[in-house]
C-alpha cells in the first residue's frame, strides 16, 4: 500500500510541478505582451507567489520520491532511461533557478513602473526574452522526463 501512495503522490507532484509551470509561464507571457504594468505587476507577483508554493515543493518531493520507488522497485540507479531521466531533470532545474530570480526583478521592475505610472524598462523586455528561452528549454526536458518515465527504454 505504501507503493501506491508514494507513486501517487509521485504522480500528482509530477503533473502539479508540470502544469504549475506550463500555466504560469502561460499567464505570465502573455500579460507581458499586454504592456500595461499594472496588469503585468498583478500577474508576475502570483507567478512568483505560485513558485514557491506549488513549484518549489515538487521540486524537492519529485526526487525524494523517485529515489523511495527506484529503490522500492529494484531499479538501479545507472539505468540508462533514469539517469537519462535524473540528468534532464537536474538540466531543467538548472533553468528554473535564474528563471526564479529574473522573475522576482521582472515583478519589482513592473511593479515600481505601475506605481510611478510609467513604461517597463528595457531591462524586462531583456528579461522576458532570456525567461522565455530558459523556461521553454526547462519544459522540453521536462517533457522528456515524463517520456521516460512511461516508456522506461531500455
Amino acid at each position: 500500500m505504501d507503493y501506491v501512495i508514494v507513486k501517487w503522490l509521485h504522480i500528482l507532484s509530477a503533473t502539479l510541478l508540470f502544469g504549475t509551470g506550463l500555466g504560469s509561464a502561460y499567464y505570465m507571457f502573455f500579460t507581458s505582451l499586454s504592456r500595461d504594468p499594472q496588469t503585468i505587476a498583478h500577474v508576475v507577483r502570483w507567478v512568483v507567489r505560485a513558485d514557491w508554493w506549488f513549484t518549489a515543493p515538487t521540486i524537492v518531493f519529485q526526487p525524494l520520491s523517485g529515489f523511495w520507488l527506484m529503490h522500492r522497485i529494484g531499479y538501479p540507479l545507472n539505468s540508462s532511461w533514469i539517469a537519462a531521466s535524473l540528468l534532464l531533470y537536474v538540466f531543467a532545474g538548472a533553468c528554473w533557478l535564474p528563471v526564479v530570480w529574473m522573475q522576482l526583478r521582472m515583478r519589482d521592475m513592473a511593479q515600481l513602473a505601475a506605481a510611478k505610472g510609467e513604461r517597463l524598462p528595457t531591462r524586462y523586455w531583456h528579461f522576458l526574452k532570456i525567461w522565455t528561452a530558459l523556461g521553454t528549454v526547462a519544459f522540453l526536458s521536462l517533457v522528456g522526463v515524463f517520456y521516460l518515465m512511461v516508456a522506461r527504454p531500455a
